[in-house]
């Protein structure tokens, strides 16, 4: 990549390094990779990062003051907060109330408690994988969650909030917002066979991040192009409109 243009390239040694948001070792594997890097390349941009997944708690957790050596540098971080939302349904995660969850409304006031509980046993009630036991245990503690969510009442304001943090620890270290790239959000799809109807709620999520972000003064990456939470339908590879809308993009010409 060296002798790639230096204003459309940028190198990200690693993505969402799993150390400790307050790790000490994370600097330290991310300044050696850094050092490297621009051995090489000179004058290619390199993209930094916290630790804990490149969470909004990682970055503001991080020391940039060590990282002046490498400019150019970018900052960045990645954002899925409320997991509840953005990752119902997830394979994936390790905690069992993800892979029932269903049908978490955004805003949580487009929905209510009864009606994704209502989604959640039913998609339980598919679960072959898992003994009844088990079930029942997730079950007890995905409605234990879902009532804090729901008791928050989360909505962009919400999402203005975390991302408050991100500007002020960029303005508490004089990093301007056009330097720090919110590098990945976006949510997983309802499964339609656990409700009643289909929701605007993944769109509506999508606008916000993206909007809060561009409003903080923040360039962002959205994730993904397919696969469950990307902006294409998975079989057909066709773009969603609600996405492209979603996203502040326009569908191109057929």
């Amino acid at each position: 990549l060296k002798d790639m243009a230096p204003g459309r390239v940028a190198l990200e040694p690693v993505n969402e390094p799993p150390q400790d948001c307050t790790s000490e070792v994370w600097p330290k594997v991310q300044a050696a990779l850094l050092t490297t890097a621009r051995g090489s390349a000179k004058d290619l941009p390199l993209l930094t990062t916290g630790g804990c997944g490149s969470m909004v708690r990682g970055l503001t957790a991080l020391d940039p003051a060590p990282l002046a050596e490498f400019e150019p540098i970018l900052f960045t971080f990645h954002f899925y907060e409320p997991y509840l939302f953005s990752h119902q349904g997830a394979p994936w995660m390790g905690e069992p109330v993800y892979r029932a969850l269903n049908n978490v409304p955004w805003p949580a006031s487009a929905g209510s408690l009864e009606q994704t509980l209502a989604s959640v046993r039913a998609r339980m009630a598919d679960d072959t994988e898992r003994s009844d036991e088990a079930k029942k245990a997730a079950y007890e503690e995905t409605e234990k969650v879902l009532k804090v969510y729901f008791d928050a009442q989360p909505d962009r304001r919400f999402i203005d909030g975390y991302l408050a943090q991100v500007s002020d620890w960029a303005d508490g270290h004089g990093i301007a917002p056009g330097r720090i790239i919110m590098g990945e959000f976006g949510a997983l799809r309802t499964d339609a066979r656990y409700t009643a109807a289909p929701n605007p709620d993944r769109a509506r999520y999508i606008a916000d991040v993206r909007q809060s972000a561009e409003a903080a003064g923040f360039p962002w990456a959205f994730w993904d192009l397919f696969d469950g939470m990307g902006m294409m339908d998975d079989i057909t590879r066709a773009l969603d409109p609600a996405m492209v809308e979603a996203l502040g993009l326009t569908m191109p010409p057929t």
